[in-house]
């Protein structure tokens, strides 16, 4: 099961509530189904337990019995048909439009007075047209409609409840939209789906943690190359110096930095400091291995 059915699952757990939140709700799912006019309502779903709800709304809100047909076999599409004048200005009647013209190309914001009522609209409409990316992958979720009217008017109230989505058209339809974790998060929580906030909150931080990781490694395996190339550097230097007889004629002191970096070449500087007798600190050390290297070039 996808993110998205498994948050419309969650939202679906929800009791229906108070007879405004569920008209309010209802009246989401009609405006973002597939067909919603004075001679037809029809759902078509892959998600059963949204066409059970959106059953149960047409009952409880407006005493409608509707035909429900369900596939049985996993992908098979749920409908949800109503046909018939007399039923349909029912319809009509409960959300103030008129039957001659389209149900579906503005929202009556006389239903929607109260903040319940708004957010089971906005439940109802993500129930219908919403859908939700992984949050492993990306974040995203988005309504969709193909009324113009309809995608500015739900904008509006999203602004209205505190939230600030982006707008699109695509392939003929109207996209409202939001890219922001913390946004879907908090949208999420208010339609009643923590769950899948939640979730989204953890995608988050393991991605951060995994991240934080890379640039780790990243950093070491650079500073790891780094030390490499220095120590190899260094045991150019020395060697040209054993080589030319010249190393025996230096200090003390230079004389066990070469020895150190000669038998440990892999060891860092730090390391190679605390091996020293007695133990000097890293800057110390590195002042002698480069005044090593200065003294083989000059005499190269």
């Amino acid at each position: 099961m996808s993110f998205s059915s498994e948050t419309k699952t969650e939202l679906c757990r929800l009791p229906l509530g108070k007879r405004c939140c569920i008209l309010a709700e209802l009246y989401g799912v009609l405006l973002y189904c597939n067909t919603f006019s004075a001679e037809e309502l029809r759902i078509v779903t892959e998600h059963r337990a949204f066409g059970q709800r959106a059953e149960k709304l047409l009952k409880k809100a407006a005493g409608l019995e509707a035909e429900l047909r369900m596939g049985e076999e996993s992908g098979v599409k749920t409908v949800l048909s109503l046909r018939g004048r007399t039923q349909l200005a029912r319809l009509t009647e409960l959300f103030g439009c008129e039957l001659e013209k389209d149900p579906s190309h503005h929202v009556n914001l006389g239903v929607l007075e109260d903040e319940c009522c708004r957010t089971s609209f906005i439940r109802g409409a993500f129930l219908a047209g919403g859908a939700l990316t992984d949050p492993v992958k990306s974040y995203h979720m988005e309504l969709i409609t193909s009324h113009f009217s309809v995608s500015r008017e739900v904008y509006a109230i999203l602004l209205e409840m505190g939230f600030k989505p982006g707008s699109v058209s695509r392939n003929g339809n109207y996209v409202t939209y939001f890219k922001h974790s913390e946004a879907i998060e908090d949208l999420l929580t208010t339609l009643g789906a923590p769950v899948a906030a939640m979730e989204i909150m953890n995608a988050k931080v393991e991605k951060e943690i995994t991240n934080r990781v890379n640039r780790r490694l990243n950093c070491d395996e650079a500073n790891l190359e780094k030390m490499v190339n220095a120590a190899q550097t260094q045991l150019q230097a020395i060697r040209k110096l054993e080589a030319d007889g010249r190393l025996d004629e230096l200090s003390e002191k230079l004389r066990e930095a070469a020895r150190l970096r000669l038998e440990n070449p892999e060891l860092s500087l730090s390391q190679l400091a605390a091996m020293t007798v007695p133990p000097v600190s890293k800057s110390s050390l590195n002042h002698r291995l480069k005044k090593l290297m200065e003294i083989a070039e000059d005499h190269v």
